[in-house]
C-alpha cells in the first residue's frame, strides 16, 4: 500500500519498537557464522512493520549495459521488468570508480578519503596480511543487526579479510579474493575455504536463497554481490553466449582509442570479450528472476525492499577506454565510469513503477553511494550513528522522499562527489568538473549541452566563471568532509579563485 506523504518516520520509529521484541538465536547452517566478535541475536518477524532488504550487487557494470536502461541488445528481462514496476534512478553515482573504495562508501556511508580505502585491495584479503579496512567505522549491516536484523552474506567483498564473517554478519558465503574464475572458484562459506563446483554466478544465487530461506520469518538483510561482469571474460555459459552468436554490438561505440588508455588494449573490438561481458549480465539476471520468484513464493515479496545496483561503471570502448576509472593513466572519471543502475522495489512501500506509464517510474535527481546507508536505514527505522569517527561528519542524505514521491520541504540539492586517489568531482544538474590535485589535467563539461563529455572547458576563457564557481564548490564541499589521516590530497597549492 502506499504510505500517506510525511507518514513513514512515525511508522518507522514504532518498528524500531518492535525490533527490541522477540530474540532467538540463529540456527541450522547460520549457527557456524553466528560466532565471537560478529555473534548476534535474530528476532523474530513481527509483522509487515519491519521490511526485508536485498541489495543486488554487480561488479563492473555500467549503466548502459541494462535493457531498462536504453540498450536494446543485452537480454535483461527481470531486471527490466523490476524498473518497470519499480523505481529506477537515471543519475545515480559511485564515489569512485574502481570497486574496493566504492564499496566501502556503500558500506559506511563515507568517502575514500574519509574511510581510507583509496584502490582496490591488493594484499590484505586473505592468509597472514588480512585485516578488515572498514573496521573502525559503522557499518550498516551492523547497524541493522543491532536493530533486531539478521543479515547474511553471498558473493564479493573485497574489504579486507575477506573469508570471515563480517561485523552484523549471521551468514558469510565469500571469494577469498577480489576477484575470481566463474567455474569451480575457492569460495569462503561462514570462515571455511574451499574449491567450490559450479558455475559461480549461480552459486552466489543459491547461497542468497538459502539465506533468505532460512530467515523468511525474521526481518533479514541478504547482500547478494555478483563478480560478474568483471573479468575474467571467459567461463560463462554457452547457452548464454549463443544468444549473442548474431549480435552486431551496436550498442557500443566504435571511438578511436583515448591517449590515456592504459589498458586491455587487446579487448577493443573484442567479439568474444563483448560476448562474455553481456553473457555474464544475462546470467545475473536470470539469478535476480530467481530471487524475486523466491521472494514470491515465501510471500515477503510486498515487504521487501530490493535493490539493484552495480559498484561503479565500466567503458567497452566508451571513451575510447577498455575499464573503469583505471583504465586511463591519469585516472579517468567518465560518466560511464561513475554512473551505475540503481533501480528499487518494494510493492507495499513504492509507489508502483507501472502507475507512471510503460517505463516506470524514472527519477533525474543526482544520489551516490555515499547516500545509500542513510538511505537503508530511513527505510528500516533505524537511526544513523552520531559520528562516523571522532569529530567526522556523514556526507549523504537519504533519498526515501524520492522513492516515496513525496513532496520535498526544500528542492533536492542536484550535485554529488567523487574521488580516485588525487582527481576528484563534482557533477552537478548541469555541469561536471574533474580536478587533479596533482595539476592536472583539470576537465570541464558542460552536461547539458555535451553529454558524451566530448568538450573540455577547463581551457577556455568564455568559461572561468563556471570554472571558478565549480571549483569552489569542490573544494569546499571536501573540506567540509575529509578525514586528515585518510585525505590523499591534503593542502592545495591553488587556491579556488586561480
Amino acid at each position: 500500500m502506499k504510505l500517506p506523504e510525511n507518514s513513514l518516520p512515525r511508522i518507522l520509529s514504532r518498528r524500531r519498537l518492535l525490533g527490541c521484541l522477540g530474540v532467538f538465536g540463529c540456527t541450522g547452517v547460520l549457527s557456524a557464522g553466528c560466532m565471537g566478535q560478529v555473534a548476534r541475536k535474530c528476532t523474530t518477524k513481527s509483522s509487515l512493520d519491519k521490511p526485508n532488504v536485498v541489495l543486488i550487487m554487480t561488479d563492473d557494470q555500467g549503466q548502459w549495459a541494462l535493457g531498462c536502461y536504453g540498450n536494446r541488445e543485452i537480454v535483461t528481462p527481470n531486471l527490466d521488468q523490476m524498473a518497470r514496476q519499480g523505481v529506477k534512478f537515471l543519475n545515480s553515482y559511485a564515489a569512485c570508480p574502481v570497486c574496493s573504495p566504492s564499496r566501502a562508501s556503500f558500506m559506511s556511508g563515507l568517502m575514500p578519503s574519509q574511510h581510507g580505502i583509496h584502490d582496490w585491495v591488493r594484499y590484505e584479503n586473505e592468509g597472514e596480511r588480512a585485516r578488515d579496512l572498514i573496521a573502525g567505522f559503522p557499518i550498516f549491516p551492523e547497524v541493522l543487526a543491532d536493530h533486531g536484523y539478521v543479515c547474511g552474506q553471498s558473493g564479493k567483498w573485497h574489504l579486507g579479510d575477506n573469508c570471515n564473517p563480517h561485523k552484523g554478519f549471521c551468514y558469510w558465503f565469500s571469494i577469498p579474493t577480489g576477484g575470481s574464475q566463474y567455474n569451480n572458484a575457492r569460495v569462503s562459506l561462514n570462515g571455511r575455504v574451499h574449491e567450490s563446483e559450479g558455475y559461480l554466478t549461480d552459486l552466489i544465487t543459491e547461497n542468497a536463497l538459502t539465506f533468505i530461506r532460512r530467515n523468511a520469518d525474521r526481518p533479514f538483510f541478504a547482500n547478494i554481490q555478483y563478480t560478474a561482469p568483471h573479468s575474467p571474460w571467459k567461463g560463462h555459459p554457452q547457452r548464454l553466449l549463443d544468444l549473442y552468436r548474431d549480435c552486431p554490438f551496436d550498442s557500443i561505440p566504435k571511438e578511436p582509442r583515448h591517449p590515456w588508455a592504459a589498458t586491455y588494449f587487446d579487448q577493443f573490438g573484442n567479439r568474444e570479450t563483448l560476448s562474455q561481458y553481456y553473457a555474464s549480465i544475462t546470467a545475473v539476471d536470470e539469478g535476480v528472476g530467481r530471487i524475486l520468484d523466491e521472494l514470491d513464493n515465501l510471500g515477503i515479496r510486498d515487504n521487501t525492499i530490493v535493490f539493484f545496483m552495480s559498484d561503479q561503471g565500466f567503458q567497452c570502448g566508451h571513451n575510447g577506454l577498455f575499464g573503469k576509472g583505471n583504465a586511463s593513466n591519469p585516472r579517468n572519471m567518465y560518466e560511464e565510469s561513475m554512473k551505475i543502475p540503481t533501480i528499487v522495489q518494494c510493492p507495499s512501500l513504492i509507489p508502483a513503477g507501472s502507475a507512471f506509464g510503460s517505463d516506470g517510474r524514472v527519477l533525474t535527481q543526482c544520489v551516490s553511494a555515499y547516500d545509500f546507508m542513510p538511505t537503508v536505514l530511513h527505510l528500516t527505522g533505524c537511526a544513523m550513528p552520531d559520528q562516523p569517527y571522532r569529530g567526522g561528519r556523514y556526507p549523504g542524505r537519504s533519498y526515501v522522499p524520492l522513492l516515496l514521491n513525496q513532496k520535498l520541504e526544500e528542492p533536492w540539492a542536484d550535485a554529488v562527489y567523487g574521488e580516485y586517489g588525487r582527481a576528484r568531482m563534482v557533477r552537478t544538474a548541469d555541469w561536471k568538473l574533474i580536478h587533479r590535485a596533482d595539476g592536472g589535467p583539470d576537465e570541464l563539461y558542460c552536461l547539458a549541452r555535451d553529454p558524451g563529455e566530448d568538450n573540455n572547458l577547463a581551457s577556455d576563457p568564455l568559461y572561468r566563471d563556471e570554472m571558478v564557481q565549480m571549483r569552489k564548490q569542490l573544494f569546499n564541499w571536501f573540506g567540509r568532509y575529509v578525514a586528515g589521516n585518510a585525505d590523499p590530497v591534503g593542502m592545495e597549492y591553488l587556491r579556488p579563485d586561480m
